[in-house]
C-alpha cells in the first residue's frame, strides 16, 4: 500500500533527514535581534525545492514568511501545515553542554536552539512529504505550509499576512506540531490555546527618588498604592474582581467534562517538579479544567524602590507591575482591556495603563470530521490512544480559525522535556522520525475528508 511505502522510505531516508535537521539548527535564527533570520528562510526554501515543493517568499512588515505548495489530486483536500524559523536567544550560554548553534547527539536526543522549536518539527512536515514523493509519487491530499518568522517576538505581522493572502492560504485543515508531547509520555491532540493580554501599570509619585526620614508621611507612595490597587483588583478567592471579565467565559460542555477527566495526572509528579507541599488541585479533571477552560490574571513583574543587598531608606517615585492575562474562548482581548482599564481607573485615576501585546484565544471543535481524522491518524501511527485537550498556553491559532476560517490542530511531536526556550534544548531522535510517520498518516487519512467542507 502506498502508506507502508512512504512509512518505509522515510526509514531508509532516516540518516539524510537527520543531517537535514543539524544543517537547519546551526543556521542561527534570532529574531528577536534580527540574527540570521533571512539566511534561515533562504536555507528553509531550499530544503522545502529539495523535497518538491514549490516554495517562495512571502513579505511581511518584519521578517518574511515562507510559502510552501504541492498539489494532491483534482479535488482532493488541502492541508495547511504551520510553523516558525524563528527561534528564542540562546541565553545564558554558561549551562550549554555545546554551542547552541553547533547541534550535538547525546544519549539518544540531538541538542542546539530551536531543534524542537520549531524547526525539527515543522522539518517532520516537509520530510514526510519528500518520503511520499518518493516512494509513491503524487500526494494523497492538497498540501500548503506556511512558516514564519516572527513566533517567537509574538507574529506582529502574521494576522495581517493571513488578511491579505486569504485565498492563497486557504485550506481546509490547519496543522501544526510545536511544544512536547503530554507528560505520560501519550502523544497529544490539541483543539485551542488560551489568549493573551499584556499589560503595563505604573503609579508616580515625587519627581525624584527621596528620603524616607526626610520626606516621610509628606510625600506620595507609589508602591503602597499600587499594592493597595491590584490587591482591591482581586478578590480572596484567587478571581478577578473587576466587572466584565467572566462575562463571555463558557462553561464546559459534557463531553468536554468527560473528556477532562479522561487526561493523565499524576498529583503527587506536579507537586515534586513544582517544590510543593500542597495545592488547593483536587484530581486531573479540576487541573485541566482550570489550566484550560479558565482565565488567568497573573502579576507577572514588580519593580519599585531597593531591592538590592543590605539598606536603602527611600520613598520610591514611582511603582510598576507587569500583568498577564490568559484568555479562554470567546474573551476578547480588547474588551478586557477595557474592563481593566476602567476598573483602575476608579480605583486610582492617577495610575497609567499601557497595554502592551495582546493574542485572542482560538478553539476548535474535536468533534468535527476533520478532527477525528487527526485523531484516528494519530492513534494509528503511535498504536496508543492520544491525549485530547487544549493547550494552556498561548499561539496565533487564532488567525486560522478566526481570519482563515478553518479548523485548526496542534499535534506536539517533541519530547516533554524538550527544554525548549532554555539551555540545551534538545529533541529526542525518536521523536524526531516518530513525527514523520506521524504526518505520513497523517496524510494518508485526509484524504478521505471531504474538500473545502471539513465538518
Amino acid at each position: 500500500m502506498t502508506l507502508e511505502a512512504a512509512l518505509r522510505r522515510a526509514d531508509e531516508a532516516s540518516d539524510q533527514a537527520l543531517e537535514t535537521l543539524k544543517k537547519l539548527v546551526a543556521q542561527p535564527s534570532v529574531s528577536t535581534r534580527n540574527e540570521g533570520v533571512q539566511e534561515t528562510a533562504t536555507l528553509l526554501q531550499e530544503i522545502m525545492e529539495a523535497a518538491g515543493i514549490s516554495t517562495r517568499l512571502l513579505p511581511t512588515g518584519g521578517q518574511p514568511a515562507v510559502y510552501g505548495e504541492i498539489a494532491g489530486p483534482p479535488g482532493a483536500p488541502t492541508v495547511l501545515f504551520y510553523g516558525h524559523y524563528d527561534v528564542q536567544p540562546p541565553e545564558p550560554l554558561e549551562p550549554w553542554h555545546a554551542p547552541p548553534f553547533e547541534p550535538t547527539i547525546r544519549n539518544g536526543r540531538i541538542y542546539g536552539r530551536g531543534v524542537a522549536d520549531n524547526k525539527g518539527q515543522h522539518l517532520c512536515h516537509i520530510l514526510a512529504v519528500r518520503a511520499w514523493r518518493e516512494a509513491v509519487g503524487e500526494l494523497p491530499v492538497t498540501v500548503k505550509f506556511l512558516i514564519e518568522g516572527e513566533e517567537e517576538i509574538g507574529s506582529p505581522h502574521l494576522a495581517d499576512l493571513v488578511r491579505v493572502q486569504r485565498d492563497l492560504l486557504r485550506a481546509d485543515l490547519v496543522y501544526t506540531s510545536d511544544g512536547g508531547m503530554h507528560p505520560s509520555g501519550r502523544p497529544a491532540v490539541y483543539f485551542g490555546v488560551r489568549g493573551l493580554l499584556y499589560v503595563e501599570l505604573e503609579i508616580r509619585g515625587a519627581s525624584a527618588d527621596a528620603h524616607s526620614g526626610n520626606k516621610g508621611n509628606v510625600l506620595p507612595q507609589p508602591a503602597w498604592e499600587l499594592v493597595d490597587l491590584l490587591h482591591s483588583l482581586r478578590g480572596p478567592d484567587g478571581r478577578a474582581a473587576f466587572p466584565g471579565f467572566y462575562d463571555s467565559v463558557r462553561s464546559p460542555t459534557p463531553k468536554e467534562q468527560t473528556m477532562l477527566q479522561e487526561i493523565p495526572f499524576d498529583r503527587q509528579s506536579f507537586l515534586s517538579e513544582h517544590g510543593l507541599d500542597e495545592s488547593s488541585i483536587s484530581d486531573g479533571a479540576d487541573y485541566h479544567r482550570r489550566l484550560t477552560f479558565e482565565p488567568t490574571f497573573n502579576i507577572a513583574g514588580l519593580a519599585s524602590g531597593y531591592a538590592g543587598e543590605g539598606t536603602k531608606t527611600i520613598i520610591p517615585a514611582r511603582a510598576i507591575a507587569k500583568i498577564d492575562f490568559r484568555l479562554v474562548a470567546d474573551q476578547d482581548p480588547d474588551a478586557i482591556f477595557e474592563a481593566f482599564a476602567r476598573a483602575v481607573a476608579e480605583r486610582n485615576p492617577s495610575a497609567e495603563v499601557r497595554r502592551l501585546a495582546a493574542t485572542p484565544p482560538s478553539l476548535t471543535d474535536p468533534s468535527l470530521r476533520a478532527s477525528e481524522t487527526v485523531i484516528g491518524a494519530v492513534r494509528d501511527s503511535r498504536n496508543v490512544e492520544p491525549v485530547i485537550s487544549a493547550l494552556g498556553g498561548t499561539l496565533p491559532d487564532y488567525v486560522f480559525t478566526q481570519i482563515l476560517g478553518v479548523p485548526s490542530t496542534i499535534v506536539p511531536y517533541a519530547n516533554h522535556d524538550e527544554q525548549n526556550h532554555a539551555p540545551n534544548e534538545n529533541l529526542r531522535l525518536d521523536c524526531f522520525f516518530s513525527g514523520i510517520r506521524t504526518t505520513l498518516h497523517v496524510l494518508d487519512a485526509l484524504r478521505d475528508l471531504p474538500a473545502k467542507d471539513a465538518s
